[in-house]
């Protein structure tokens, strides 16, 4: 019903004011472009206030949305650069604690080896010591097993022993 009033309103301006024949007046027309305009303004005014307020609202909508991904990307930057930051701490400490160890280990290893040395001079004096013995009991042995073959020759104790510590000496 509505639209019926309107499109007579709309055709009824053109038909009052419609020149004929060949005559133009340009206030008519210019009545009639204000109230055609007026019409349409009339239609589809809330149509095209709807239109760009639903325009404005979803422009907004992703201003928002780009706004909200850029303080997220920025929140994920700072977080990001504070796990570095952390990261490079923790490294540093692991760096430290390796360089600790590592002297610990070579003063245990130093350590071992001066306590092997030391065993093995020991060992070395006391196998040196061992074989003196040896020769030394070797040589007696000799000289006495000579000595005692020989028997035309007449040893007393005290020559026997005098012989002995110079052959031993």
């Amino acid at each position: 019903m509505k639209r019926l009033f309107v499109l007579l309103l709309t055709l009824t301006p053109f038909a009052l004011f419609a020149a004929e024949g060949g005559e133009y007046d340009i206030v008519q027309r210019t009545v009639n472009f204000i109230i055609f305009a007026a019409i349409i303004y009339y239609l589809l005014a809330d149509k095209i206030k709807a239109y760009f307020a639903d325009r404005t609202q979803s422009i907004q909508a992703e201003l928002d949305k780009v706004q909200d991904t850029l303080k997220e990307s920025e929140k994920k930057v700072e977080d990001a650069q504070k796990k570095l930051e952390e990261a490079k701490v923790l490294a540093a400490e692991i760096v430290e604690g390796a360089k600790a160890d590592i002297e610990k280990i070579k003063a245990a290893v130093a350590a071992s080896v001066e306590d092997e040395i030391a065993h093995l001079e020991k060992s070395f004096d006391n196998k040196a010591q061992s074989e003196l013995r040896k020769a030394k009991n070797a040589v007696v042995e000799e000289i006495l097993d000579e000595l005692l073959r020989d028997d035309n020759l007449a040893v007393s104790q005290d020559e026997l022993a005098n012989i002995v510590m110079k052959k031993v000496a």
